[in-house]
């Protein structure tokens, strides 16, 4: 493939921002020039992931100021979940910076996610543009406005799955229909960015979600190009020394890892209730999360004499963890997660046994794909109004952790079948060569 000058603006999250990177770093390995359109207190943060810094440029953008979005606001961590819309904002509003990258690098194609003015901005260039989409089909394959209870449905058409929305879930979800930026809510954002497009990506493989790939093919009536997973090499540095000997401490298999992602946070009232779900299993624990809504610190917002009663077998950490690292580590048995796109792919590549407690939208859809669909996981029990008791936590965690059941030896052996598929010589590095071939035919047209 002849080298190329390609643009890439992803939304301004880390859950986005990251696996952008990975693409990038698979484009400039097959001599294509890159230009990432970044945040620039993020520029800082991910520069290490960029493998080919001749061909890779992070270009910083400056994020201007809105009305609603606090100062110095850059990416979705810095803000509560309810802001998100502010933010938006100030991302369309770096249009003027898209525009000056895209004329002075004379790019051939712009990929991009949440950013719905780029094809409108690409057909102005004379220049592709291609929408692709981090999270799973799952979750992008609805071309029209719909209801609450269909929300709970799937629509007309849709592949045969159990990959459903419950109740209180769907009601959750109504966030589509809400501004997602300056007079645009989420949905008509999505549809636009996807609608607009010269050709769809997603971060996924037909393994896994064929149907739903075809099912958005037909209903947008554009090409449909899966990159795969898209993971990184395993990093060649080691385990932090800290988590290295904590972690050695205990037996193969033993310990619970809980991560919820850069950007949720828990109420104090559910955290604390995660964390004396963790205590009352009885097993060592490492639990990485954001201290909750109204606390600066996680000490102070611990249960009352949890600290002493877990001392030497259960840590919560507030500060960043190297999660592959800690998953790949022996000593790791059950994975909590909140089952986030990336965490769902490390998680499959991973040994443990899988507990989910997902959150939002996309997190929900992808519990029900790997615990429903390929069955190698367990999702803890949530009361109707999305609720989950350490009573509830604790049983998902013992259901899978305990060695003699039948249940957990069928998810354990599930689970290594996904896995040998996806770590099989080649698996990734095909769908990368099919992904570059479909790129560049698209741009001979």
């Amino acid at each position: 493939m002849p080298g190329h000058k390609i643009v890439m603006f992803p939304w301004f999250a880390f859950g986005h921002m990251t696996p952008f990177l990975h693409l990038a770093n698979e484009l400039a390995e097959k001599g294509n020039k890159i230009v990432v359109l970044l945040p620039k207190k993020a520029v800082k943060q991910l520069e290490h992931f960029n493998q080919h810094p001749d061909s890779i440029t992070l270009h910083p953008l400056t994020i201007p100021a809105v009305d609603g979005l606090p100062p110095r606001a850059e990416t979705a961590s810095d803000i509560p979940i309810h802001l998100t819309s502010y933010l938006c904002i100030a991302m369309d509003r770096t249009r003027d910076q898209l525009e000056k990258v895209i004329s002075e690098t004379k790019s051939a194609l712009v990929i991009y996610d949440l950013a719905y003015q780029v094809p409108e901005v690409a057909k102005a260039n004379g220049i592709k543009s291609m929408q692709y989409a981090v999270v799973s089909a799952s979750s992008r394959a609805e071309d029209r406005a719909i209801t609450e209870e269909e929300l709970a449905l799937p629509p007309q058409g849709y592949p045969s799955s159990k990959i459903v929305l419950r109740a209180h879930e769907a009601r959750s979800l109504m966030f589509i229909s809400q501004p997602f930026g300056e007079d645009v809510t989420f949905f008509e954002r999505s549809l636009i960015s996807m609608k607009e497009c010269d050709a769809i990506a997603i971060r996924t493989c037909s393994e896994l979600e064929e149907q739903l790939c075809n099912y958005i093919g037909s209903q947008y009536n554009k090409p449909v190009f899966l990159t795969g997973p898209v993971l990184p090499e395993p990093p060649s540095v080691a385990l932090e020394e800290k988590w290295a000997n904590w972690l050695s401490g205990f037996e193969p298999g033993s310990v619970i890892y809980c991560a919820f992602g850069s950007q949720f946070i828990l109420d104090k009232k559910q955290f604390q209730e995660l964390c004396l779900g963790f205590e009352s299993t009885g097993l060592p624990f490492l639990a990485a999360l954001k201290p909750p809504t109204g606390s600066s610190t996680i000490e102070e917002a611990l249960p009352e004499g949890f600290e002493e009663r877990v001392k030497g077998r259960g840590m919560v950490w507030g500060g960043w963890v190297q999660q592959m690292h800690i998953l790949n580590h022996p000593s790791i048995g059950c994975f909590v997660s909140h089952c986030g796109f990336g965490s769902m792919w490390e998680s499959l590549l991973s040994n443990c046994q899988l507990v989910l407690v997902p959150h939002l939208g996309d997190q929900i859809l992808n519990a029900r794909l790997l615990a429903d669909e390929l069955k190698v996981a367990v999702e803890v029990e949530r009361e109707a109004d999305g609720w989950f008791s350490k009573e509830n936590l604790c049983n998902a965690i013992k259901s899978v952790m305990d060695r003699q059941s039948e249940f957990a030896s069928t998810l354990k052996a599930n689970h290594a079948k996904w896995k040998e598929t996806l770590s099989c010589p080649g698996f990734m590095a095909n769908y990368m060569d099919n992904f570059i071939q479909n790129v560049e035919d698209l741009l001979k047209k």
